[in-house]
């Protein structure tokens, strides 16, 4: 392999750990407060991400009781319009590296 090829298979490499590292999924994080009640929580959940009652309930103790819950992963732009969505009905989130 000359010079030029090994140097051409490197770009290609690291161009593909760029995008590999680009396309890693985000999360979604709902923080608890003490003031937006639980019942409220699990409706805004279902109505976002279509959760059934179950799964809500369950991500919304998780919030509860241990701060915070990973509600979705979602492709960088997705997960930050989730976030947007879900301070428009008054939750805290953000979002982080998965």
């Amino acid at each position: 392999m000359s010079a030029i090829e090994e140097l051409a298979a490197q770009g290609t490499g690291t161009s593909d750990q760029t995008e590999q590292h680009r396309d890693r999924p985000w999360r979604v994080i709902v923080w608890n407060d003490p003031v937006t009640l639980m019942s409220y929580v699990v409706f805004v959940l279902r109505r976002l991400f279509g959760y059934d009652l179950e799964t809500a309930t369950q991500l919304m103790l998780k919030v509860h009781n241990e701060g915070s819950a990973v509600v979705a992963t979602e492709a960088r732009e997705r997960a930050e319009v989730t976030v947007a969505q879900l301070h428009a009905h008054g939750l805290q989130a953000t979002l982080a590296r998965d």
